[in-house]
């Protein structure tokens, strides 16, 4: 870690300048989805400069009810990130903030979720659209060891089931406060089906010797309050990795299932990813 952290101040040092970075926003039409669907997108000080310079990218998924937003308004993202970069925390980086909100009030209704549903192939959209577009116009370095994928509550579960499927595309996979487990009858609620069917403990328990081995290539880091509703899904999950003999980080802190807390996570979770594209342990 000290190695790194040297490393990461002079490459800031060697890099800084007062303008910071900056936010926007990217709609892309899918065909798979037949609608459109938008991303908030952080851009670190120096991507505009230096047009030769192709950066490491972390997918940061939003939770239930919120929308590609809500990291930078509710969560202090573009504060967290400028900080942590400028202090050598860590290494400047795109982030990609895809959207995966419902229809109707609170973003609840029809379509939320990141897995597919009847009518509704979000994750191929995801795998097959989203990825491949964000990486073509945008300077990333689009190889697993530069791209990593975070997220909080219903994002963390879509953050280890993705990294779960395609341990291939990311070096590191950080659920925060993650929804890892079903809670309650789905019944006939397409997001509860979702969410029972593409539940990362049950996949995890599911995985092959050699699927097993496969995850031991993704640097994990699940993190989740010790008051959080999610807690014991948590706690499942880390009983099951650790059952496979995949390593991971597990924290469990004060705290319950609120902003204030993912705040706190993910100046380290910004840290642990670029470890991982640093190449250090």
């Amino acid at each position: 870690m000290k190695r790194l952290l040297t490393a990461l101040l002079l490459t800031v040092a060697a890099t800084a300048a007062t303008a910071g970075g900056r936010l926007e926003t990217f709609t892309l039409r899918s065909e798979i989805l037949q609608s459109g669907k938008s991303c908030t997108v952080y851009l670190p000080d120096g991507y505009d400069r230096d047009t030769t310079r192709r950066y490491p990218v972390l997918y940061l998924l939003h939770g239930a009810s919120g929308y590609h937003g809500d990291w930078v308004e509710k969560g202090n993202m573009y504060q967290i990130a400028e900080e942590a970069i400028a202090a050598g925390r860590a290494l400047p980086m795109v982030v990609v903030m895809p959207d995966a909100s419902g229809t109707g009030p609170h973003y609840m209704g029809d379509h939320m979720g990141y897995f597919d549903v009847p009518g509704w192939a979000y994750e191929r959209f995801f795998f097959e659209e989203f990825l491949p577009a964000v990486e073509q116009r945008y300077r990333i370095r689009g190889d697993k060891r530069h791209r990593a994928i975070a997220g909080l509550s219903m994002g963390g579960g879509g953050t280890a089931v993705y990294a779960l499927r395609h341990p291939e595309l990311f070096s590191s996979a950080c659920p925060m406060s993650a929804l890892l487990e079903s809670h309650g009858d789905p019944g006939e609620n397409a997001f509860r089906r979702s969410v029972e069917e593409n539940s990362p403990v049950k996949l995890v328990r599911s995985l092959s010797d050699e699927e097993a081995a496969a995850q031991r290539t993704v640097r994990w880091w699940v993190d989740c309050g010790d008051d959080d509703f999610l807690a014991l899904g948590n706690i499942h999950f880390f009983e099951a990795m650790r059952e496979k003999g995949i390593p991971l980080q597990y924290r469990m802190r004060d705290g319950g299932h609120t902003w204030r807390y993912w705040q706190t996570v993910l100046e380290e979770v910004l840290t642990f990813v670029s470890i991982g594209f640093a190449g250090e342990e």
